[in-house]
């Protein structure tokens, strides 16, 4: 099948890679090389990295509002535009091209979870489950009917581990689909209305901790953060980015020898058997690992070596 493909992200480009070896990718559109890191150096997306690498011919673009764009799109001819973590919206002109329609691979279980920023809201709302579906795309913001759907258990995964999973998933779903549809035996699902929740994108500041949370709440917001959007705190005065976590369950501590009389009052933290312990509303999340400020990423044995006195007197932590 002759596939036109876009997207820009890491997401994306694991998506792009599996459909390379099973179809003829034709072109690949993606978004303008942008500035991204600490060193501010213009970067290509990682899309365009996979692209190029196999010799295909790709586009960067920001809409489709020039005509002669849509043209050259029009000129190669796709059987099917295939559409991941894209971040452009495609027009009606664009959607007809294709005779067999565009499909987007949308990570979530629809119709929970449409637009921006599904897998992240999918942790916040501590959602048991999530996982990608095969969309047909319209004019609506993934308002289509699905084809494959594939579910996925969330657990203590972060946004970054859970991303790449769905993207492995996601992958093999759209396989399945094109498959389907080459053959003419998709069957398709109309999204339920009444079902419906919109994934709006994460704000600045949103995943930011503070010891007035519940322990729920900041393992959540842990499990959310990555680099755009981290889950900021201060701890013993240090500003740090929290990356991994665990939320201590309370009938553990109780059956757990260091831990079975430790009663941390929120904005409480202690560094005891090599763990630190964070004290929030009503409990009590083990750091596993952070980025103080200017630092890379360490555990929490190696973050509570240069806190003074933290073995014996404990620290205190709060908001950033």
């Amino acid at each position: 099948m002759r596939i036109v493909f876009m997207g820009t992200p890491s997401f994306a480009a694991s998506i792009l890679e599996y459909v390379i070896p099973h179809h003829e990718v034709v072109a690949v559109y993606t978004r303008p090389d942008a500035v991204r890191g600490r060193g501010n150096t213009l970067m290509m997306s990682p899309v365009k990295e996979v692209a190029l690498g196999e010799g295909i011919t790709t586009i960067e673009t920001t809409s489709f509002k020039d005509e002669a764009l849509i043209e050259e799109l029009r000129s190669f001819e796709p059987d099917c535009i295939c559409v991941a973590a894209f971040g452009v919206l495609l027009p009606k002109e664009v959607l007809d091209i294709p005779p067999l329609g565009c499909l987007n691979v949308h990570a979530s279980l629809l119709p929970r979870w449409r637009g921006a920023a599904p897998i992240a809201r999918a942790i916040l709302e501590g959602d048991a489950q999530t996982g990608v579906c095969i969309m047909k795309m319209e004019e609506g913001l993934d308002t289509g009917d699905y084809c494959v759907c594939r579910a996925f258990d969330i657990g203590e995964m972060t946004v970054t581990e859970l991303e790449a999973e769905l993207a492995d998933l996601g992958a093999t779903a759209l396989l399945t689909a094109l498959e389907h549809i080459q053959e003419d035996h998709a069957e398709w699902i109309a999204q339920n209305p009444a079902e419906v929740t919109y994934a709006h994108k994460i704000e600045k500041g949103e995943l930011n901790v503070s010891p007035d949370q519940t322990a729920f709440e900041i393992q959540r917001r842990i499990q959310a953060s990555e680099p755009h959007h981290p889950a900021r705190a201060q701890i013993a005065q240090k500003n740090v980015t929290l990356e991994k976590s665990h939320r201590l369950d309370p009938d553990a501590c109780e059956a757990d020898k260091v831990f079975a009389n430790l009663v941390l009052e929120p904005g409480q933290a202690v560094y005891r058997a090599k763990r630190l312990l964070l004290g929030c509303a009503d409990g009590a999340v083990e750091v596993l690992t952070l980025k103080p400020d200017g630092k890379k990423s360490m555990d929490a044995q190696a973050f509570a070596a240069g806190i003074q006195n933290i073995k014996k007197t404990g620290a205190m932590w709060s908001a950033v």
